[in-house]
């Protein structure tokens, strides 16, 4: 598996002979990061949206399977969970709804927060299962602090956890900075790797963190 970073919630997300996913792309706002230039079959949104079809992104090719709502689905082996959720503590009334979402592909879970808000509930903890790899929102105003981020990984327990959604240089969006969550994990040297490529044989067995550089 191969995953790329290109900031704030934005993944690519590719296995060979499996669908590619980009999970929540930018909206046009924000220019100070680009979107893969590359071939997309699936398209996972962190907010509801009723109807999807007109939606386009400057940059994604293709003609992918646009998700925006809770449930189960499959395209070309690649199995996805989507589950409602939060993006703030109070239910939505301050920030709305969010998705997060499992993927399932050749072996490996991966786990994708959205702009999640909340501690998970037992359900959705169950709904979640065992991931492999957790993408953590840690720098969101409003969303998660640090020390929530933290927990939240405590509950997933997760192999390897990627944050994002954290301030990094040019953006403009507001964002926290990354060291608040290295302190609160215990982390003292930043090391930024280009992409990160796995199998199930590189599955660390205690959770690791592992931190991306956004690619322009």
């Amino acid at each position: 598996m191969n995953i790329t970073w290109y900031g704030l919630g934005c993944f690519r997300i590719s296995e060979r002979s499996y669908p590619t996913v980009v999970t929540s792309p930018f909206i046009n706002s924000e220019k100070e990061y680009t979107l893969p230039h590359r071939k997309t079959e699936i398209i996972t949104l962190p907010t509801p949206h009723d109807d999807c079809r007109h939606i386009h992104w400057k940059g994604v090719r293709g003609q992918p399977h646009i998700f925006a709502s809770p449930g189960e689905y499959e395209v070309g082996g690649l199995f996805i969970t989507a589950i409602g959720s939060y993006r703030d503590n109070k239910h939505g009334a301050q920030r709305g709804e969010n998705i997060i979402y499992t993927f399932h592909v050749n072996g490996i879970s991966l786990c994708h927060l959205g702009d999640l808000g909340h501690l998970p509930t037992q359900t959705q903890l169950e709904t979640i299962g065992s991931i492999d790899i957790l993408l953590v929102p840690i720098g969101v105003p409003g969303g998660l602090t640090s020390t929530k981020a933290a927990e939240v990984i405590s509950m997933i327990e997760p192999h390897i956890v990627i944050p994002m959604h954290y301030q990094t240089p040019g953006l403009t969006s507001e964002r926290r900075p990354l060291e608040r969550f290295l302190k609160e994990m215990g982390i003292s040297e930043e090391k930024l790797l280009p992409e990160l490529n796995l199998s199930t044989r590189d599955i660390p067995e205690e959770t690791e963190v592992i931190l991306l550089q956004p690619k322009s």
